[in-house]
């Protein structure tokens, strides 16, 4: 994990793709153009290792007031930006964190947990109960009923996580819709900061070693354990890629265990003759 903040404003050339989509027009399919200080006002700033304010108050699906601290404390947790009624971004991140999620040998709210937080004042509790039906059902996995959380709340407070985050975000009025980046996030049991990825297709190689990493490796498979030794993390790309030095170690490793294990068989097997020569040779 490290330990130094580390601020990167990132805005893949897919997301310039796919921001404006998130601007379509009702029936009329016209996509409009963001200007470029649109584009400088959006993004996604890591702010790896510091602290999510645990203590922002939020609305539950059943529209029961709760803090953000009730979803940490001994697991992981995956936490979304988005808004119910976006016409396409949003809904293209959720679903490609569902198709990611089926694929994890993880089990939510028993592993990890799942915050998703519209960052649109005006949402309800009754829209977040909707989408938590449609992704609940959508993903069809043992503990997302009670793993996964959507949330509503005010201004205030998605202002504040927002800036935790560091998701940078501005409202089109003549749309009515937010223009935004697309991405995820996984914060440590207490709450820091841990991992970004980016964009609305999520690998599960990436997210399941992001997930062990900031549970402290409390969960995962010892080849998980493994895996983590020859991958690390790429703040510029959000994704695990192969660390190239700690592989060559562990090829290494494994070639040198191969030839004492030649020898020491070789050495036995030579042994065995020259006991049976010994043996053929005396009678």
């Amino acid at each position: 994990m490290t330990s130094a903040r580390h601020r990167t404003s990132l805005l893949q050339p897919a997301l310039l793709v796919l921001l404006p989509l998130c601007l379509l027009a009702g029936t009329a399919l016209q996509a409009q153009l963001l200007s470029k200080e649109q584009i400088d006002k959006i993004g996604i700033d890591q702010h790896l290792d510091e602290q999510l304010p645990l203590n922002l108050t939020f609305a539950d699906e059943q529209g029961r007031q709760v803090q953000l601290e009730q979803y940490f404390g001994s697991k992981a947790v995956v936490l979304t930006l988005v808004y119910y009624e976006c016409p396409m971004l949003c809904t293209q991140v959720l679903n490609g964190l569902v198709r990611t999620l089926r694929m994890l040998p993880f089990e939510m709210s028993r592993d990890y947990e799942v915050v998703t937080v519209s960052f649109d004042p005006r949402e309800t509790p009754q829209l977040a109960a909707a989408k938590k039906t449609e992704y609940t059902k959508a993903l069809a996995k043992p503990g997302t009923e009670a793993g996964w959380h959507f949330l509503t709340g005010t201004q205030d407070q998605i202002d504040q996580l927002a800036r935790a985050v560091g998701f940078r975000y501005e409202f089109d009025e003549r749309t009515d819709q937010y223009i935004h980046a697309a991405g995820i996030v996984v914060l440590t049991p207490t709450g820091r900061l841990a991992r970004y990825f980016y964009g609305v297709e999520f690998s599960p190689k990436d997210l399941r070693l992001g997930l062990i990493e900031a549970a402290n490796e409390r969960i995962g498979s010892p080849v998980d354990q493994f895996l983590l030794l020859c991958f690390h993390y790429d703040p510029a790309s959000g994704k695990y890629t192969l660390a190239v030095l700690n592989s060559l170690r562990i090829a290494g490793g494994l070639t040198l265990i191969a030839l004492a294990a030649y020898l020491v068989t070789a050495l036995r097997r030579e042994r065995r003759n020259r006991r049976r020569g010994l043996t053929v040779n005396h009678h």
